[in-house]
């Protein structure tokens, strides 16, 4: 039997896909290991006992001066940032998407300026909005929107043209409204590839909260990151990492999980990704 037609168990799956991550300890710790034996205080590459040591400090131990466990603050502060930005742009991409997707004159008078505006890179702006908004939360909020937006704008309306036209015309024949189309048509097909959107759209959308958080802000996990570069605080800047990245992960997973369960149809003949 050739080799892609020969699937792995579910217990050689595992393994193979926690090899990688094991590959990548293993590789830092033994750098670790002799960096540190050159320069016992190197703070480049600390150990893992070291980041734990950080990583219990900033989640359990109560800061001096505020009384707060700041990872957990950093944590609520900026998932509310990103979680505000991503359903305004979700918002955004079910009323804007349908309507260029599936209506012509509306498709003519935003697609072109869509298409160019999505072209400005996010982080060029930045300025503009703290001079327009402030450095509160509603600049933060924007350039996640700015950010992801317009792409999921886009990619909700491909997924309603991409409907067949034979079904449109079916439900014209029945008599169905513009209204009973989209409610009942587009809506089905065009819900989960939002949802893949919003998946997709997530990485984008941290790197647009960290830049902005790094710039103004006095909480979030982009703030403390940058607050504590200054010291070479590798110890706390890696795990943050780490932690930002299983953030990422998990929420991932949990669209993924909605899309399935809400969307059984979509999945048939499932999907690794």
């Amino acid at each position: 039997m050739r080799i892609i037609n020969r699937k792995p168990s579910r217990v050689a799956a595992l393994a193979l896909g926690l090899l990688p991550f094991v590959a990548t300890i293993v590789a830092y710790m033994v750098a670790s290991h002799y960096r540190r034996l050159d320069n016992p205080a190197d703070k480049l590459l600390p150990s893992l006992e070291s980041m734990g040591q950080a990583f219990w400090r900033m989640a359990a131990v109560p800061d001096r001066r505020s009384g707060d466990l700041l990872l957990w603050v950093d944590t609520f502060d900026s998932l509310w940032r990103l979680g505000t930005g991503m359903a305004v742009s979700a918002f955004l991409a079910l009323m804007l998407g349908i309507a260029i997707g599936f209506i012509p004159h509306i498709r003519s008078s935003l697609a072109p300026y869509l298409a160019t505006f999505s072209l400005i890179p996010p982080i060029t702006i930045l300025p503009i909005l703290f001079i327009t908004f402030g450095l509160g939360e509603v600049a933060k909020i924007a350039l996640i929107v700015i950010g992801t937006a317009p792409v999921m704008i886009r990619s909700t309306a491909q997924a309603v043209l991409d409907i067949p036209r034979e079904m449109i015309i079916k439900a014209e024949t029945l008599g169905a409204s513009v209204w009973q189309m989209i409610t009942r048509l587009v809506l089905p097909q065009v819900l989960p590839k939002l949802i893949t959107a919003l998946r997709l759209g997530l990485v984008p959308a941290w790197i647009f909260l960290i830049s902005a958080e790094a710039i103004a802000s006095t909480t979030g996990l982009g703030y403390r990151i940058f607050l504590v570069r200054r010291y070479l605080a590798m110890d706390v800047i890696l795990p943050y990492v780490v932690w930002i990245t299983l953030l990422a992960f998990l929420l991932d997973r949990l669209l993924l999980l909605l899309s399935r369960r809400a969307f059984r149809w979509h999945h048939v003949g499932g999907d690794a990704l």
